[in-house]
């Protein structure tokens, strides 16, 4: 859910940033030129090592299949 607009769905980039352990989390349209912020996802980390791994973790959410129950 982005602070601008809420829910965004379709081909999605995801950025992040990390400065002194606080870390901020962006997202957009595929090629589009304006991002929203996702000011739920912010945390901070103790360690500036972690940044990438977090990193790699909210793409893979992003990236997650659709998941097809069958019962």
């Amino acid at each position: 859910m982005t602070d601008e607009v809420g829910v965004i769905t379709g081909d999605l980039e995801l950025a992040t940033s990390c400065t002194n352990g606080e870390v901020r989390v962006w997202i957009r349209y595929a090629g589009a030129e304006e991002w929203y912020r996702i000011s739920a996802a912010d945390c901070r980390l103790y360690d500036p090592r972690d940044h990438e791994p977090l990193h790699a973790a909210l793409v893979a959410v992003l990236n997650r299949p659709t998941a097809h129950l069958h019962g």
